[in-house]
Formats: C-alpha cells, sequence, structure tokens
C-alpha cells in the first residue's frame, strides 16, 4: 500500500491509480526492470537545496540533474543535491530513497522535467522499495502543479554528462 500520506491525499482528490508489487529494488531503473517497463517511464523524485530552501526535481528514471539547467529554471544562485541523511528526515513516512514525487506533500515545490509531459501514465515509487504506483499524468499534474524545465541529462562516458535529446 502506497504510505498513507500520499494515499489519504490522492483519495481526497478523488484520483484513481493503480498500485503495482514489485521485488525490492533500490533504484528507478530496478524498479522499471522488474515491472518490464522502460526507464523513461517510470519517474524519480531527486532532493536539492536552492539559496537554503528544499525543491523536488522529477525526472525519468535513467536521467540526472543538470545542476546548471536546474538552477536556472529555480532561479537560484546556488543548487545542490541534497545527500540521503539529510534527505531521510523530510520523508519520515517514506523508505529511504522511495519518497514519491509529490514535494508539494511535503513542503517543497516539484520542478518536472519536459520529457515525463509526453507521457499518458507517470509510474513512481508510493514510499517504499516494494510498491510503486500509475496514475494518469493529467492527474498527477493536477494534483502537484509541478514547474516544467528541461534539465534532465543522460549519464555520459567516464561519468560525465551529456544533454539528452
Amino acid at each position: 500500500m502506497p504510505v498513507p500520506k500520499l494515499k489519504r491525499f490522492l483519495e481526497s482528490q478523488k484520483v484513481p491509480y493503480h498500485t503495482i508489487h514489485h521485488s525490492t529494488c533500490a533504484t528507478t531503473q530496478q524498479l522499471a526492470a522488474s515491472m518490464h517497463v522502460r526507464g523513461w517511464e517510470v519517474a524519480k523524485a531527486t532532493i536539492l537545496r536552492a539559496d537554503g530552501r528544499y525543491v523536488m526535481a522529477v525526472l525519468p528514471a535513467p536521467y540526472q540533474v543538470d545542476l546548471e539547467k536546474l538552477r536556472a529554471a529555480v532561479r537560484a544562485e546556488s543548487l545542490a543535491v541534497v545527500p540521503e541523511t539529510e534527505v531521510r528526515p523530510l520523508f519520515p513516512d517514506c523508505e529511504a530513497g522511495a519518497m514519491p514525487p509529490f514535494g508539494n506533500l511535503y513542503g517543497m515545490p516539484v520542478y518536472l522535467d519536459e520529457r515525463l509531459v509526453d507521457d499518458d501514465s507517470i509510474v513512481f515509487n508510493a514510499g517504499t522499495h516494494t510498491e510503486a504506483l500509475r496514475m494518469a499524468f493529467g492527474d498527477y499534474e493536477k494534483c502537484v502543479h509541478p514547474e516544467h524545465a528541461r534539465f534532465g541529462v543522460l549519464p555520459g562516458p567516464g561519468g560525465r554528462a551529456e544533454v539528452a535529446k
């Protein structure tokens, strides 16, 4: 079952969703593989600090955040990925690293990579490493009201990031 906070929110919004039970997965790429879907269809959330405030970036599983592009979208002087030890207390009802892409439920703005906009549905961690949710993308957008930007990059050779098309 999704974490209670998320479940209550979706039910209060009368949003239909489908819970997908899967084997334990530590990464969204593993989640995609266990569900037999392409990584592009699975959204992951990354928490960053922009000028001292937390923001959530949501992007397709294979991508990484291009800090400079997201910094410009957030209109911040500084932007840095928050270490997992600092993220954990922000999502006390979620398993470490399994937070759903609903930063609005945790008091933070959400920035969505535009690559997810073209999909009919969105799949994401439901707060645990053994459950995911699938819901209509339009419903996700109505619930979260994310800001759209293009900030995802694919990891390149030698660990460098390359701009994804």
